[in-house]
């Protein structure tokens, strides 16, 4: 029998239009920008790799090293977001940012 996976959609009313915003630091901007600008240089070389048809194993380190590279760019926006975003909806009653937040980490647990 084969699993099926479900997903529950949630439908957030959202102030401003629509239109979410973060509120970062310009610190934690550019720290992330740093971040994601080194990322981008990895995927470059991965693809560089396989152009010159680098041994797998290689690659595949070059890769395990990107994938983390993202996941701490990924666990600093959790930060910022639980400590910023998710609190300032609590304290606007809005518990449905609850639901948000367990899909948000179920998504990053599936890595």
């Amino acid at each position: 029998m084969a699993k099926e996976q479900v997903e529950e959609l949630i439908t957030v009313e959202l102030p401003n239009d629509g239109v979410r915003t973060s509120h970062h630091s310009h610190e934690t901007k550019k720290n992330l920008v740093t971040r994601l600008n080194r990322i981008e240089g990895q995927i470059r070389g991965i693809k560089g790799l396989i152009e010159r048809d680098t041994y797998c194993d290689d690659v595949i380190t070059q890769i395990s090293a990107t994938q983390s590279a993202l996941n701490s760019v990924a666990k600093i926006l959790l930060d910022g977001h639980l400590k910023s975003c998710v609190v300032d909806r609590i304290k606007q009653g809005d518990e449905e940012v609850l639901d948000e937040v367990l899909i948000t980490i179920q998504k990053l647990m599936k890595k």
